[in-house]
């Protein structure tokens, strides 16, 4: 199988060479040279514009930082919708807006192109372990058309519904969730490490207690723990996913307080210098403001 790979980043780069693993020839592009670079020498193809990938490619797979970038891939005047046929599937695992989602759905129904919105969760371990969960909005037919190679790349294939965007509004929830996850975990370990606790004691008491939670065992094992921050999931992308979640809120005239208040401090620490680290390195941001006002509160 042909298979197109449009962004070799943290999640497509890995999903990529799953797909070469698995036999699929796979042609891979990105806007780092040094991405494709990468990509060629573990045995992918490069080269390829997107008009040559749309008519060699069955399906073509795209994992895009943004919603501007999904919107350049697939509307514009090089994109993949104008240079497809209706014998191509085109899959976003992007998380986007879910107005992107439907604009892009519009455009692509118009000329009978197949299209999903796939985002997936899992980060960049999932992706390299093929145990990412798929959340896909579109339709029955085209998601069962994707089967065979989602399944070489996850092993929780959801099909939420026909409406185009559920997908991601499935990954939007989830997204806010983590964000709420990772601010408690913050707030809860900087607590506990100024009142003098083991923190390696109290994970394994933890663990094992209410308190337990799979974002408490990622952010404290993976990174506060050894204070090492490289992103897997980058603070300024959960702060991305959690404004478009509370965009959707205004959109439907909902008032969801608390999620804005945390929203609020995700984006004060990304202006803090924050922004390129893990999102768990929240709780360095947590712990500078904590320990401070401590000290000015002293004098």
């Amino acid at each position: 199988m042909e298979i197109g790979v449009i962004g070799l980043g943290n999640m497509g780069m890995p999903m990529a060479k799953n797909l070469l693993e698995s036999g699929c020839t796979v042609y891979g592009m990105d806007k780092s040279e040094a991405a494709e670079k990468a990509f060629q020498e573990a045995g992918g193809s490069i080269g390829q514009s997107i008009k040559k990938m749309a008519e060699s490619c069955a399906i073509i797979l795209t994992s895009l930082p943004s919603s501007a970038a999904v919107e350049s891939v697939f509307l514009g005047e090089e994109g993949l919708i104008h240079h497809s046929s209706d014998k191509i599937l085109l899959i976003d695992t992007s998380t986007v807006a879910p107005e992107v989602n439907r604009r892009i759905h519009a455009e692509a129904d118009a000329k009978g192109v197949a299209y999903l919105a796939a985002p997936v969760s899992g980060g960049v371990i999932g992706a390299e372990n093929r145990t990412l969960t798929f959340m896909v909005g579109g339709s029955t037919a085209h998601y069962e058309r994707s089967l065979p190679v989602l399944s070489l790349l996850g092993e929780n294939l959801f099909h939420v519904n026909e409406q185009i965007d559920s997908g991601t509004v499935t990954k939007l929830i989830n997204n806010l969730l983590i964000g709420f996850y990772t601010a408690g975990v913050a707030e809860a370990l900087v607590l506990a490490k100024e009142s003098g606790m083991d923190l390696d004691k109290l994970f394994d008491m933890l663990n094992v207690s209410y308190g337990q939670s799979r974002i408490y065992e990622r952010n404290y094992k993976s990174f506060i723990a050894t204070e090492d921050y490289a992103p897997g999931f980058a603070l300024k992308l959960l702060r991305k996913d959690m404004g478009f979640a509370m965009d959707l809120a205004q959109e439907k005239n909902l008032h969801l307080p608390i999620s804005q208040a945390l929203l609020a401090v995700y984006k004060n620490a990304e202006q803090s210098g924050f922004a390129e680290e893990d999102m768990s390195a929240l709780y360095k941001k947590v712990k500078e403001q904590a320990t401070s006002l401590t000290t000015e509160g002293a004098k």
